[in-house]
């Protein structure tokens, strides 16, 4: 069945609930972004780098300089492909660990099967701003000597016990990518609770990522870009006509942003970006309150649709760039996706994947994850997700016709 062409041309939801930026932040500046994070996380040291997978290759390139003898990386089935590329790139060795059933979070028995003294790091992931359940992944790791990095991509104000998620194990990325709170077009930080760590991690950083001006004109022009179209009006232009015409011939993987080149370009941010960063960061705990607050309101109307399964946090309180959720099977979602998705209501996939079925990634992939019997509880979960945006521009009636179709899809048999 063929998706539908979007019945209004003239306003389009973006698929996450990103921080829009303000012109004034666009004015000129210099600014320290790192200082300005560590405030809002109220965390000793922040660490910027170009993007959340440049901070991953900086973090597992500052490890292995400490632990040499260790090149194994366990990664969970379902995430970004950029991790499995990230990983990759350091000429490290990648596991990769089924989830829970009906689950973001990682098998801890499996885990522990994965983890030997090759290990060096294991990547919870707070995938959708969902807060996983990282107690059992930390034993793990200590059972076997690795590091836990916590891959907080979308969860940057993310809070457990009124702390920042990563702080208690021994990093955390996060993004400041575009649609994912707080951005600078492309950009990450990394925050490390070790001393020692820290200091490697600022080694890597001086030996791998130097300044490369060209790279960031680029990005500061794409910024500056971002910052006037990332509005509902001009959205259908930037974002909404490109993914029409990629579901319009099934291409999912560039519908959904996943495909991805083979090597991160690491260099450091120039300061006017971080000083649009800093502008725009005294608005987003506001933001992230009231989007948190939609969010909450809306969870109730998504569990009353009978089959429907939202994701909600583990412990702790999440951010919320989208609502993600199960639909009963593999057939219900594609048709929900097929109604919705690329009608401009911010309907879309996390990734369209687990790891091991991106054929670009095959030569990444460990045989064993390769086999279709393999990581039942990660394939499945890859046929029956989808998000809603949690962006303020979708209204009460949008939301409300949208889990009206999804009603009606799962009444179906």
């Amino acid at each position: 069945m063929p998706f539908a062409e979007s019945k209004n041309a003239r306003y389009e939801v973006p698929p996450t609930a990103g921080l829009p930026l303000y012109l004034s932040d666009l004015l000129p500046g210099s600014a320290d972004l790192a200082a300005a994070i560590a405030h809002f996380l109220n965390v000793e040291h922040v660490q910027l780098e170009s993007s959340g997978t440049a901070a991953l290759v900086i973090s597992l390139h500052a490890l292995h300089d400490i632990a040499p003898t260790r090149d194994v990386v366990i990664v969970p089935a379902y995430t970004c492909p950029l991790v499995a590329l990230a990983v990759a790139q350091c000429g490290l060795t990648l596991r990769i660990c089924d989830l829970l059933p009906d689950s973001l979070s990682m098998d801890p028995v499996m885990l522990a099967s994965l983890c030997d003294a090759s290990t060096l790091a294991i990547l919870p992931t707070h995938l959708c701003g969902r807060i996983c359940a990282v107690a059992p992944i930390q034993i793990c790791a200590r059972a076997c000597g690795a590091w836990v990095i916590e891959d907080a991509a979308q969860a940057l104000g993310a809070r457990v016990d009124g702390h920042s998620v990563g702080t208690e194990s021994d990093l955390a990325i996060f993004s400041l990518a575009v649609g994912k709170g707080l951005t600078i077009y492309e950009g990450g930080i990394l925050i490390a609770r070790d001393a020692a760590v820290r200091a490697a991690c600022a080694e890597a950083s001086a030996r791998l990522a130097p300044a490369r001006p060209l790279v960031e004109c680029q990005r500061s022009l794409e910024l500056a870009a971002y910052t006037v179209l990332y509005r509902p009006s001009l959205l259908p232009l930037a974002y909404g006509k490109p993914l029409r015409r990629a579901l319009q011939v099934n291409d999912w993987l560039e519908a959904a942003g996943d495909r991805f080149p083979t090597r991160t370009v690491l260099h450091r941010p120039g300061k006017w970006r971080q000083a649009v960063g800093v502008r725009a960061l005294t608005r987003l705990a506001a933001f992230q309150t009231s989007t948190r607050e939609q969010a909450l309101r809306r969870l109730p109307q998504l569990r009353a649709i009978e089959g429907v399964v939202p994701f909600e946090d583990e412990e702790g309180s999440g951010t919320w760039p989208v609502l993600s959720l199960l639909m009963p099977d593999h057939s219900r979602r594609d048709a929900a996706l097929q109604a919705l998705w690329g009608m401009g209501c911010g309907v879309s996939l996390p990734f369209v994947h687990a790891l091991p079925d991106y054929t670009y990634l095959n030569e990444l992939i460990p045989a064993a994850a390769q086999d279709q019997h393999a990581l039942p509880n990660a394939r499945m979960l890859a046929t029956r997700v989808l998000t809603i945006s949690n962006s303020p521009w979708l209204d009460d009636a949008t939301f409300a016709s949208i889990c009206n179709t999804l009603a009606r899809i799962c009444k179906q048999a």
